[in-house]
């Protein structure tokens, strides 16, 4: 009998301090851990720590544009994920470098166009003012604006990029050599000047190097076609960069469309979206969404 209580009297004492232990751990496990938050709690912290995406801004006149244009857009494109591009207002571009050639709404349609644009801008300030700089970097979330590497000088010999750059928000990509809006003009104005002189006569060469950008560089006595060589070289690695990087897929429609498209305007643009259109009505008026095609 008394093996049997001593026995007991162990097995007690092993369970009282088995229970203690247990209640010890489980208090410290409940007061190192806290409880779990709400799903939707959860959810709201996984997306502020999902990456946002980066958002840069590129202004410019966008004037008579082309491809030295669309290759500033393409290099700003890919310092982010999503480009703003502002264009600058009639009235800025007058003052600061006389009136523009295309219209606001004219340099609107085009830029809008460029597929690397998310989203624009319009009557943007020729130059990045505190004012406008915050409203960039507070309303449109932008994290970096974007310049080319040649100065962009105000009338009273201010960088109009001065505030950005001292912010640490200033981004540079390289100009594209061989070509500008005051190089074409200047091309215009030379075939007239040359056509006047010769009627006629050379009209056929003079075309082909202007829509080229070819040309010699003009000698003392003013002759020569005054145009510069372009280096803006239309290689494999140049095509590669401005293709999507993928082809057609076996059920794309390829909707062809001809044209000279010297000095693309934006009637180009709208023609284009204009024969897209009819492309994509015609295909549908032609499905029967009844049998399922």
């Amino acid at each position: 009998m008394e093996t049997t209580g001593a026995g007991s009297a162990k097995l007690v004492a092993a369970c009282v301090i088995g229970g203690i232990m247990l209640g010890a751990s489980v208090l410290a496990l409940h007061l190192a851990i806290p409880a779990l938050p709400p799903a939707d709690s959860l959810r709201r912290r996984l997306s502020r720590r999902r990456r946002r995406p980066v958002r840069v801004y590129m202004d410019g006149c966008f004037d008579m544009m082309h491809y030295g244009h669309c290759n500033a857009l393409r290099q700003a494109h890919a310092l982010g994920d999503e480009l703003i591009v502002g264009v600058v207002s009639d009235d800025e571009i007058t003052a600061n470098k006389g009136p523009p050639v295309t219209p606001l709404h004219e340099r609107l349609i085009m830029v809008r166009a460029v597929k690397w644009v998310h989203d624009v801008i319009p009557d943007a300030p020729y130059a990045i003012t505190e004012d406008f700089m915050n409203k960039l970097f507070n309303e449109y979330n932008i994290d970096y604006i974007i310049h080319g590497d040649d100065p962009c000088l105000l009338p009273d010999g201010t960088d109009a990029y001065a505030l950005a750059k001292k912010a640490g928000r200033y981004k540079q990509i390289k100009r594209t050599e061989g070509v500008s809006t005051t190089d074409i003009v200047g091309r215009m104005l030379l075939c007239v000047r040359e056509r006047s002189a010769s009627d006629s006569h050379n009209h056929s060469s003079l075309q082909r190097q202007f829509s080229h950008g070819h040309g010699q560089k003009i000698d003392d006595s003013g002759s020569g076609s005054g145009t510069r060589i372009s280096h803006f070289l239309p290689t494999s690695r140049r095509i590669v960069q401005f293709s999507n990087s993928r082809g057609p897929g076996p059920d794309s429609r390829i909707v062809y469309i001809d044209g000279a498209f010297d000095l693309f305007h934006a009637g180009h643009v709208e023609k284009r979206n204009e024969k897209k259109e009819a492309s994509e009505k015609k295909y549908y008026d032609s499905k029967s969404f009844v049998n399922g095609e």
